[in-house]
């Protein structure tokens, strides 16, 4: 990996690792143990920025990390640069070693601060099946998080959701180990970029079956065994490190076999470091190490619970110290740790430093014209909101409706919200919450008491907060140029009257006017139902969240009413979901002729929205995860095992429920399109392979409609083994192929077959000579075409570095 990263630099120029291991043997205990540990700006402000007193009182012996959150991340780029070069210039001319530190931040699908570019939630993104896109996208957060000296992003998110009570899968790119693993390669690729010398360190989280969770409940308990835990929670980790160079990961929250991942040694040395191959640094989340003690209990007191996180391999604790620090310089001291297993954490932050060129250059430009790239990629991200929207039902072919229509109702919690597309993590969610805090006294950011924070720097968070411009809606219109979906219908029909009424609240907390939607869908000749959920970290209006997890996964009851009130008029209705989780549609769909979701797409989401309805484009986003009739199937998703699930064979004699099918609502990759496709046969280019080669697999794909269109051609295997149940179907490449009306083009899959590794019954990842079923298709139930493909030779055992993630694809004429 060391090469991958570092190759640019000459022959002769010593590396990231000899410079740290010069540097670290000039340490004292106590300047070690500060690189191992992080702080909060809050700490360290006043009302004119960073105060003397307070950086030799905490930074006197250095500090590993920054965090750009709470006062500093509410600043104006320019302010965010010019404050990070004071807090540098502090720690290269007044500390002894002359260590800079880290700054890191959020960037799932933007830079939580003011003024940076807001692109869809990762499960939007997840839902174009564009990760040359998606990689685009983070390289333009690198250049963006470089231009104001923030070296390590806190993203992305690799878990694999497949529970939609969970209030995080908005985070993620999905239920499906392949699609995950392909936007997380991409992701970090364009966030590391070639060189950490210009790149910015990726920080994979959260390690791991974060998303599977007993009850689907946050932090709770992962319910995973080790075969599925590696062979699939594990896989976008491995492909990330393997494929991309991966630098960071964040332990998760959660617990597996009885044991806190932060002191599991078994997960963050023995998997990660070991079997996966990861070589870069392991930081907490958020009061990870603290609430190991005070939440799971597993340890006495606060030396206790650090000395435990070392030895598990745990590099650095966020955001401020508690286990460690000098806490933890005690118990080296004192014998209860030693200090060459602190060495080996410190080493890979210095090491860290030195790649990211950090020491040549721990400052960047406060010229307005060098930062004014937080500005880009407002193109890419209305691209993408268009490429998310997903089109899951249209009968008769209502849709796309026409531009020449008269009276249109938007009815629904949504139809004025600009507000809907920017979930948590998103900056105009973290202004919402820290203006909610603030107003409370209290912060509910992990690790951060309001008590330790200074009164001068409270008071500026207050001025600051107030400053910004009005109510949150009217702060993403004017700052992020957002547009409410009734307003994009206004802009595009500037002839027709566009009557937009609530109908009700997005919760049943809030008023309902289900009488006068009533009203507005009489008069109209369409209407357009805008419904569905709301995400973020602060509300009453909220039904999914960080900790906000629900064990009903229906619309909200008042919204059903309402759906079935306005549907009982019998005009021509469409309805668009919003959701970052998958939503029980079940009581509703039938009575719906057209149902579009969307996915939390940022400020172009009303226009993206706008724009397929009408017809202006044509929607080809894919569902990255499987729709349930009802919570009672959850888990479930298209690569259940053979014999489970949905997935039973012919041999089975008890099959589904009593009360419905057991098949999903709408399957995962599902997504229609205003035209159609036609798909060749599959062929092979042989019938049979050798378990350590490639299989090449090819298809046409005709445009047999009147629209131009983008399908997103799909690949499954269907594999068993011996000993050992496999996944029904396995998602194991898909290719997005433009075509105009009547084209036709032709994609080859070249498929490596330690792509179908398992874990094997001896423990160890193999691949079996027998028959395989590839199919390729529109979803994973529309299957347009198949073949059988034998692999042949003996039974191989590989090594991870051996071990393919993703198929290549070409697309010819």
């Amino acid at each position: 990996m060391a090469e991958t990263i570092h190759k640019t630099r000459a022959a002769n120029e010593p590396s990231p690792e000899s410079r740290a291991d010069e540097l670290l043997g000039k340490m004292t205990i106590e300047e070690k143990v500060m690189q191992l540990t992080s702080i909060m700006p809050l700490s360290l402000q006043g009302p004119e920025g960073p105060v003397r007193s307070l950086m030799d009182k905490h930074l006197k012996n250095g500090v590993g990390h920054i965090a750009v959150l709470g006062l500093l991340g509410h600043k104006s780029p320019e302010t965010i640069a010019r404050t990070v070069n004071e807090y540098q210039r502090y720690l290269v001319t007044e500390t002894r070693l002359k260590i800079p530190a880290i700054f890191h931040n959020e960037a799932l699908n933007g830079v939580v601060a003011p003024h940076f570019t807001a692109f869809p939630t990762p499960i939007g993104l997840a839902a174009t099946w564009d990760p040359a896109a998606v990689q685009q996208m983070a390289d333009i957060l690198r250049r963006q998080m470089r231009s104001v000296g923030m070296l390590h992003a806190l993203a992305p998110v690799m878990d694999i959701s497949r529970d939609p009570r969970w209030g995080r899968v908005t985070e993620t790119y999905g239920e499906d180990p392949y699609l995950v693993s392909a936007m997380s390669v991409a992701f970090t690729r364009g966030m590391q970029g070639k060189d950490l010398r210009e790149g910015v360190i990726s920080c994979a989280k959260h390690f791991i079956g974060y998303a599977m969770t007993g009850g689907g409940q946050n932090m709770a308990a992962s319910v995973i065994g080790p075969r599925e835990l590696y062979d699939t929670y594990a896989r976008p980790f491995e492909a990330a490190i393997r494929l991309a160079g991966l630098r960071g990961v964040m332990a998760s929250y959660s617990e597996i076999d009885g044991v806190p991942v932060h002191m599991s040694k078994k997960i963050l040395t023995e998997l990660l470091r070991g079997r996966l191959g990861f070589t870069g640094t392991v930081v907490s989340d958020y009061a990870g190490v603290v609430w190991a003690q005070t939440r799971q209990r597993v340890a006495a007191s606060a030396e206790e619970v650090g000395v435990l996180a070392l030895a598990a391999g745990m590099d650095v604790e966020l955001p401020i110290p508690y286990g460690y620090g000098h806490v933890l310089a005690k118990a080296v001291q004192d014998g209860k740790v030693p200090e060459s297993l602190l060495d080996e954490s410190v080493r890979r932050v210095l090491r860290d430093k030195f790649a990211l060129g950090m020491f040549e250059n721990p400052y960047v430009s406060e010229d307005r014209s060098a930062i004014r790239k937080v500005a880009e990629g407002n193109d890419l991200s209305r691209r993408l909101a268009a490429e998310s929207v997903t089109l899951l039902k249209n009968e008769s072919g209502l849709l796309p409706l026409s531009r020449d229509i008269r009276n249109v109702a938007v009815i629904g919690p949504h139809g004025d919200s600009a507000m809907v597309g920017f979930p948590q993590y998103t900056y105009p969610a973290a202004l919402a919450m820290l203006r909610a805090q603030t107003s409370r006294g209290s912060f509910a950011v992990p690790g951060l008491d309001v008590g330790s924070v200074p009164s001068v720097a409270m008071a500026a968070l207050n001025q600051e907060l107030e400053s910004a411009e009005g109510t949150i809606e009217q702060y993403v219109r004017s700052q992020y140029g957002a547009v409410p979906l009734a307003d994009a219908i206004r802009h595009l029909l500037p002839k027709a009257e566009i009557t937009s009424v609530a109908g009700t609240g997005v919760t049943p907390s809030e008023p309902t006017d289900i009488p006068g939607a009533i009203d507005a869908a009489k008069g109209a000749d369409v209407v357009i139902l805008y419904v569905g959920g709301k995400a973020g970290w602060v509300g009453k209006d909220l039904t999914e969240a960080e900790g906000g997890d629900t064990a009903d996964i229906d619309l909200p009851p008042q919204q059903i009413e309402l759906i079935e009130a306005v549907t009982a008029v019998g005009k021509p209705t469409v309805a668009v979901v919003a959701m970052g989780r998958p939503y029980g549609l079940a009581a509703v769909v039938d009575k719906l002729p057209a149902i579009l979701t969307a996915y939390y797409a940022g400020p172009h989401q009303g226009a993206a929205i706008a724009d397929a309805l009408f017809g202006v484009t044509n929607p080809c986003g894919k569902l990255p995860y499987t729709l349930p009739r009802h919570v009672g199937q959850v888990p479930i998703h298209h690569g259940q095992n053979t014999g489970s699930g949905y997935r039973r064979t012919a041999a089975d004699i008890h099959k589904g429920y009593l009360d419905m099918p057991s098949t999903p609502l709408f399957e995962f990759g599902r997504g229609l399109s205003y035209t159609t496709f036609e798909y060749g046969p599959l062929k092979l280019e042989r019938d049979t392979v050798d378990v350590g080669g490639e299989a090449r697999i090819s298809l046409t794909v005709t445009n047999t409609g009147e629209r131009r269109g983008t399908e997103v051609v799909q690949l499954y295997a269907a594999d068993t083994a011996t000993g050992v149940t496999l996944p029904a179907q396995q998602l194991i490449g898909f290719a997005r192929i433009d075509l105009e009306p009547g084209e036709t083009r032709t994609a080859t899959f070249v498929v490596p077959m330690s792509l179908l590794a398992y874990t094997g019954p001896s423990g160890d990842l193999v691949m079996e000579p027998g028959p395989v079923e590839v199919s390729a298709g529109s979803s994973s139930s529309d299957i347009r075409s198949s073949a059988k493909l034998t692999v042949t030779g003996k039974m191989r055992h590989i090594e991870g570095k051996d071990r393919a993630f993703l198929s290549d694809v070409i697309l010819a004429p």
